[in-house]
């Protein structure tokens, strides 16, 4: 009897985990998306303003600038378009 009754609890418990984890699990995907949306927009932004810097072209206000509306246009598209240069040569705009 006392067997019986240890293995129903257990399963209870691993149902109603099993149950939480799912309906968890789906909320936080989507946060963890935006977040890494987020992150992806702030590295493109810096490999920006790090290739202005290295440039020399450009005063500090206008790589700033630049980082900016890096940062913009990640936040309009989405985050879906981020211009994140390989080997920080940015065109000039």
């Amino acid at each position: 009897m006392r067997k019986s009754f240890m293995r129903k609890s257990a399963a209870a418990v691993v149902a109603a985990l099993m149950v939480l984890s799912v309906g968890s699990a789906y909320a936080q995907t989507q946060g963890m998306e935006r977040r890494d949306d987020r992150r992806d927009d702030r590295a493109g932004a810096r490999d920006v303003k790090q290739a202005c810097k290295a440039g020399d072209e450009k005063t500090r206000a206008e790589c700033r600038q630049d980082k900016r509306d890096t940062k913009q246009e990640g936040r309009n598209d989405g985050g879906t378009n981020n211009p994140t240069p390989a080997t920080g040569n940015v065109p000039n705009q």
